[in-house]
């Protein structure tokens, strides 16, 4: 009997990298899955291949309206809901005086305010499940600790690692059976990370051992290791575990 047994998901950002690896490790512990996604073609792909407890939704974190449409179409696929993961996200360099002002609000719509409609939209469907229900969210080291060139990311970041634990708090004190965390990755080798790789300025190479460098431990992450974070906040063995911040980040969050 898996991790996830019995258990349905709905994964933003679903179609690849660390989302698109949680869905995989979801299924193979037993579980369903439902992957939004802007790109809807990937993310059909993606759950086509990992069979019939996997699905697809046009998924637009900015949008209210469609987190609605993913939470009914995952209670129409799948009969409810019992776990949410918002790992939708951007990532773009830029600092307080320069950052495009266009850059600081998509990342403060994606991955700040699609958070909180993810957790608006799913609340009432995790507690209509009736079961143990819980909610991931992606923060990053950088919530912990802020890079002068990263403002909109940083600000973004740091936003939900406190909604993640207001959303703790108040499913608590209202009695609900869901618990909310977030999981805060490094560099984790993913579609973002290589564009960061290919931006130029410098060789891949030299890039990735600038990256390394921010990591104690001398290297960049992976997905699997992300993913398997995000399990164990999903299933009965953090059972008493909400409003906790869960660093994947190879030790950055505490470098000297």
């Amino acid at each position: 009997m898996g991790k996830m047994t019995g258990k349905v998901a709905l994964i933003s950002g679903g179609a690849e990298g660390i989302g698109g690896t949680v869905a995989e490790l979801f299924v193979a512990e037993g579980g369903s899955v439902m992957l939004g996604d802007l790109q809807l073609d990937k993310a059909k792909a993606h759950a086509a291949k990992l069979g019939p407890n996997a699905d697809a939704v046009q998924l637009d974190v900015r949008d209210l309206a469609q987190w609605e449409a993913a939470v009914a179409a995952t209670l129409a696929r799948f009969g409810k809901l019992t776990t949410l993961c918002n790992i939708a996200g951007i990532s773009e360099p830029g600092n307080t005086v320069d950052v495009d002002l266009d850059s600081w609000h998509r990342h403060i719509d994606i991955n700040l305010t699609g958070s909180f409609y993810g957790c608006r939209a799913a609340i009432p469907a995790l507690a209509a499940s009736g079961e143990n229900a819980t909610i991931v969210n992606i923060g990053s080291m950088l919530a912990h600790r802020a890079a002068g060139n990263m403002a909109a990311y940083c600000a973004s970041k740091a936003g939900v690692t406190h909604l993640t634990k207001t959303v703790a708090l108040d499913c608590a004190e209202r009695g609900l059976k869901i618990r909310a965390n977030t999981v805060h990755p490094g560099a984790i080798r993913t579609p973002m990370y290589n564009r960061y790789l290919n931006a130029g300025g410098a060789t891949p190479d030299e890039i990735e051992a600038v990256m390394a460098s921010a990591h104690p431990m001398g290297r960049v992450g992976e997905p699997d290791e992300v993913a398997r974070a995000i399990l164990f906040l999903s299933c009965e063995d953090s059972s008493f575990t909400s409003g906790t911040d869960l660093n994947v980040d190879g030790a950055s969050a505490i470098r000297s």
